[in-house]
């Protein structure tokens, strides 16, 4: 799995972020049953520019806590078996790996919500890296009923990993 993190912010945080989004995401490509090595892109930013791409790519003039970009249109969740007819559009040439998507990750409501919520921000970055990933795989939570499969979805695999809502950011 190739995974490229960069953080466009003054954010520091306590725990390495490229380490906590690679054990996330091989979590739920495993749960997930992705036969393929993967490429995922990373990016953090802060308030102001996480509200700037979700104007610029979803035409929502408002900040948000992560965005999701796949490049798998997905007609199942996680059928990966919709990038076989077209492989020169999902696997990176050089590597040969899966070409996921991208995700964006806001630095400042990793920060507020973890205060919010009474948890670390180690907790709600492999919060949020599940759930985009998810969102990677062709999940989605427009109704309840797919909200619901996320939510569980999520929660078992950050319990799995052992990110409860008392982890420490270390």
């Amino acid at each position: 799995m190739t995974i490229y993190v960069e953080n466009e912010t003054q954010t520091e945080f306590p725990f390495d972020t490229e380490a906590l989004t690679r054990r996330v995401a091989e979590a739920v490509l495993d749960a997930e049953g992705c036969p393929y090595e993967t490429e995922i892109n990373v990016l953090i930013t802060d308030g102001e520019g996480i509200r700037r791409y979700n104007r610029e790519y979803r035409e929502i003039d408002r900040e948000t806590d992560v965005l999701s970009f796949p490049n798998i249109p997905f007609e199942r969740e996680a059928d990966f078996s919709v990038v076989e007819d077209n492989i020169s559009d999902y696997f990176q040439p050089d590597s040969g790996e899966l070409i996921l998507g991208d995700i964006i990750l806001s630095a400042d409501r990793i920060g507020s919500q973890a205060e919010s919520y009474g948890h670390s921000r180690k907790r709600e970055f492999a919060f949020l890296v599940a759930h985009s990933m998810l969102h990677l795989c062709g999940y989605d939570h427009e109704t309840p009923g797919e909200a619901a499969v996320m939510e569980k979805k999520q929660e078992e695999i950050l319990s799995g990993l052992g990110f409860t809502r008392d982890c420490a950011d270390e």
